[in-house]
């Protein structure tokens, strides 16, 4: 039986800034738009919280089951290091993703129906990630889907449920964050290159080898930070979310100087820090500053 502290561990809450940041920042655009509903944030919270877990539950499950977890060099998976039965691990992913589909039903009911459609996309993405005959994480795609789940999706269909319509400050933001969420997702996968491509795990990592990966890692982290230079047009105060580069500098400084392994685990650590702050920083500046 694993302990309380190992399911959290398993839940993987370094990931969680990934939930956390478009809800803010769509909120901010929200208000921008003078349109931010606070009740529906907190909703969407909910939400992206909920999925996050149950797709990491979720990955958690399909991965042991497959063996892909068997040798790495991250932080504990459940099943591959057979501390949770893949039964209960699975019961776990359908509980997060279950509470995750009820709380964006009651959202999509009280701002368009049809939204209904994009929730259950999501869903089905978070578990074809690794689930499924052919999941599409193991084809290189799961950066893209991050980018599209947790930077298009989530940003503007937070703006959108608040404000009922979307603007360029919601497209930048969903960009930029969508670029931070997936360089997260970069550098474990950077970090895992060596055992994702013994266990036939072709991850986009594995697709353009070290040094590209390494490569694309930092133009991620740049295009976030251009694009904060952008949102300054729409509030000056936007500049407020440069306070996070110092956070980007360090964690992409292991990327940078070649490090891998158990040394590339604080940077999945410091890239979530950077997106938390910044979102924290950008919303704010959209809520008070125009």
């Amino acid at each position: 039986m694993a302990t309380v502290a190992q399911w959290i561990e398993g839940a993987r809450p370094r990931t969680l800034p990934n939930a956390v940041a478009p809800v803010l920042a769509g909120t901010g655009a929200a208000a921008y738009l003078d349109g931010a509903v606070w009740w529906k944030a907190l909703l969407a919270l909910v939400v992206a919280l909920a999925l996050i877990v149950g797709v990491n539950y979720a990955n958690d499950y399909s991965d042991g089951i497959r063996g892909t977890d068997d040798v790495r060099a991250g932080p504990l998976r459940l099943v591959g290091s057979r501390v949770a039965s893949p039964k209960a691990v699975l019961t776990a992913a359908l509980i997060s993703l279950g509470v995750g589909a009820a709380a964006g039903l009651a959202l999509a009911l009280v701002s368009q129906p049809w939204l209904v459609a994009v929730g259950a996309a999501c869903i089905a993405g978070a578990w074809l990630y690794t689930g499924g005959a052919k999941p599409y994480g193991y084809s290189g795609l799961g950066e893209v889907a991050v980018f599209v789940f947790f930077g298009l999706v989530a940003v503007l269909g937070t703006q959108y449920t608040q404000a009922l319509r979307v603007d360029w400050v919601g497209a930048a933001l969903a960009v930029a964050t969508g670029a931070l969420s997936s360089a997260v997702l970069v550098a474990n996968n950077l970090r895992d290159i060596p055992t994702d491509k013994e266990s036939g795990k072709i991850t986009l990592a594995v697709r353009l080898g070290d040094k590209r990966t390494r490569l694309l890692y930092q133009v991620l982290i740049a295009v976030a930070f251009v694009l904060t230079l952008v949102l300054a047009v729409a509030t000056p105060w936007c500049l407020a979310g440069l306070m996070a580069l110092p956070l980007a500098v360090r964690a992409a400084g292991p990327v940078r100087r070649g490090l891998g392994g158990k040394d590339l685990i604080p940077v999945l650590r410091d890239t979530g820090l950077t997106m938390l702050v910044w979102s924290v920083a950008v919303t704010l500046a959209l809520i008070f500053g125009s």
